[in-house]
């Protein structure tokens, strides 16, 4: 399967208004092929594999791209480079994000930024464990 048939996963904060425009805007199809955006709120059963995986989903979003999975700063920074620089806003974060450093250094205030918004709109972080399987006594 080729890498345009094969596309990538974006796991995100649906109720982060930041996450949200920013996976929106990403114009990623002539890079990677069909993107799926997931909210990591959905109950979506894969969303619980990456918690168990060791993801924690209110320390990133995760980007997965040609089987590897990419969280927090390396998501974004992979995704800047990915990213056409078509619109203002592809310029701007594939100008600042595309660097490994500038991503390290920025991602903490991104972060910041959205605990932030979720606690001023009345959202809880995502639960650290969505798994609700029978299996596991819920």
């Amino acid at each position: 399967m080729s890498r345009s048939e094969k596309g990538a996963l974006i796991v995100y904060d649906g109720d982060c208004v930041f996450c949200q425009n920013y996976v929106r805007f990403m114009r990623l199809r002539d890079a990677v092929g069909p993107v799926e955006l997931l909210d990591a709120r959905s109950g979506d059963p894969r969303v619980a594999a990456f918690q168990r995986a060791g993801y924690d989903l209110n320390e990133g979003m995760l980007f997965v791209f040609d089987d590897r999975v990419y969280h927090g700063d390396e998501a974004v920074n992979l995704l800047a480079i990915l990213s056409s620089p078509s619109s203002l806003f592809g310029w701007l974060n594939r100008a600042i994000l595309s660097s490994r450093l500038a991503a390290r250094l920025i991602y903490p205030a991104l972060k910041l930024g959205r605990r932030i918004t979720l606690r001023l709109r009345g959202r809880p972080l995502i639960p650290a464990d969505l798994d609700h399987s029978p299996e596991r006594g819920w």
